[in-house]
């Protein structure tokens, strides 16, 4: 409306100069066609810029919207697990039990995977509909605060949703041919009286077993996606680094990505924590249940543990992955701000002492890292506030010191992914790695054997 008004006075103020003087001077016509061109061009820039802002916000809603629904947490999310993922298996476990079956069937093997495959299915499916839910999509991966950014790692991000993607079907596909070969392997050993029937429960099983793989594969995948988008964004901080920018420049983008490393901490903790205790828990079950077992154990009635214990260690693996990668950029970021402080030092003496002028340039970095901060709740979930510059300081200061206590600061704050303040670092990672490892190895031990009994 104030272009529009802009231009009536325009017009206005043309009329009463025509009035007041017999003529405009040919200078003064055109300045007026110039003025009146440029009004349209701005009222047609801002009617352009309004539509391509509602259509971008459309795009958006619908993307999350897609990605809701691939995931499966819409507000019916929960009953469709429960019918789904809990009440159709108990269905089939009741209706194809066989009494006389005891070397190809066993019902506490089959409850025991149904528990413990449901529980981790469960976790994942309600963390990962909770924070998409809350924060939606693009809140959640961090890629639409800040559009310069966005826009700036735009083909990386595209590449590591991509990736998401791939990785999630590649892995699905593998478990379910697995879990494919061992209920054929079953039907026909163990089939009913028609093979309709048997059909229609290998479907059943297929159905149910991938519908609770997808939730789980999801759940972690989704927190690799997460720390791998924000991996990026620290590798590329030594790209800061190169301008000759304010030091002051350079601590605001590090508290800013030690936010959103506090962040995801924040909202993955109960999920991570969650998994690594049910997983080993059904692990310890899974290998107390073959070890006491008496009977003739086989890939037949046991192969769903194997099926199962190779589930887990991938949405293990995943996790770890993300979270051994984030911790290891940001311990890494004190070397790198220690050898960016050393160059630009030595450069600066060598200028003073040849008594000529030099360009310095920041040295480019390949690994950088962010660090964790403790905030409360509140400031977790609030955004980002840029920290205020005092410019008295700043310009009293010299470079060197300025420079000097930002590395000691980035030193005296090294971290990374943490839970509940125990930061997952590499010793940790191995360590729950290789206990994981080594239950699923005795798991995969007592269940995928031959027996000639």
């Amino acid at each position: 409306m104030s272009h529009i008004s802009s231009f009536s006075t325009v017009e206005e103020s043309a009329d009463e100069h025509e009035i007041g003087d017999e003529y405009l001077t040919e200078k003064e016509q055109y300045q007026l066609l110039l003025d009146e061109e440029a009004l349209r061009e701005t009222l047609e820039e801002k009617t352009r810029a309004e539509k391509e802002w509602e259509e971008r916000i459309r795009q958006e809603q619908a993307h999350d919207e897609l990605f809701r629904l691939e995931f499966g947490v819409q507000s019916d999310s929960e009953s469709v697990f429960v019918v789904i993922g809990v009440v159709t298996p108990i269905t089939l476990i009741v209706y194809s039990f066989c009494s006389d079956c005891a070397k190809y069937q066993i019902r506490q093997f089959e409850v025991e995977i149904l528990v413990s495959q449901g529980v981790v299915a469960a976790i994942a499916l309600f963390c990962v509909s909770r924070n998409l839910r809350k924060y939606g999509v693009r809140k959640l991966l961090f890629v639409d605060e800040y559009d310069a950014y966005a826009v700036l790692y735009r083909k990386l991000y595209i590449q590591k949703i991509n990736g998401f993607f791939r990785g999630l079907a590649v892995w699905l596909l593998v478990c379910l041919l697995l879990k494919t070969a061992r209920e054929v392997t079953r039907v026909v050993y163990l089939h009913h009286d028609s093979w309709w029937l048997s059909a229609a429960y290998l479907i059943a099983s297929l159905v149910t077993w991938a519908y609770s793989a997808i939730i789980i594969l999801s759940g972690t995948a989704l927190f690799n996606l997460v720390g791998n988008l924000q991996v990026i964004r620290i590798e590329n901080y030594g790209k800061i680094l190169e301008k000759d920018l304010d030091v002051s420049v350079y601590i605001e983008e590090h508290m800013r990505l030690a936010h959103y490393l506090s962040k995801i901490s924040h909202r993955f903790r109960v999920f991570l924590l969650l998994e690594f205790l049910v997983v080993t828990g059904s692990q310890f079950a899974a290998l107390l249940q073959t070890t006491q077992n008496k009977g003739i154990i086989n890939f037949i009635n046991t192969g769903d543990f194997a099926v199962l214990s190779i589930l887990e260690l991938v949405g293990i693996v995943l996790c770890l992955s993300a979270a051994s990668k984030i911790s290891h950029r940001a311990q890494a970021l004190g070397s790198v701000a220690c050898r960016w402080h050393a160059l630009i030092t030595c450069d600066s003496n060598d200028a003073s002492q040849s008594g000529t002028s030099i360009d310095i340039k920041n040295t480019a970095v390949n690994s950088m890292g962010s660090l964790g901060v403790n905030n409360s709740e509140s400031e977790l979930e609030s955004d980002f506030v840029p920290f205020a510059t005092h410019n008295q300081f700043a310009s009293s200061t010299s470079s060197y010191h300025k420079r000097q206590s930002f590395v000691s600061y980035v030193q005296s704050n090294t971290g990374g992914f943490t839970i509940f303040g125990w930061i997952i670092d590499r010793m940790l990672i191995n360590t729950i790695f290789f206990i994981e490892l080594s239950l699923i190895f005795f798991v995969l031990g007592k269940t995928i054997t031959i027996t000639l009994r």
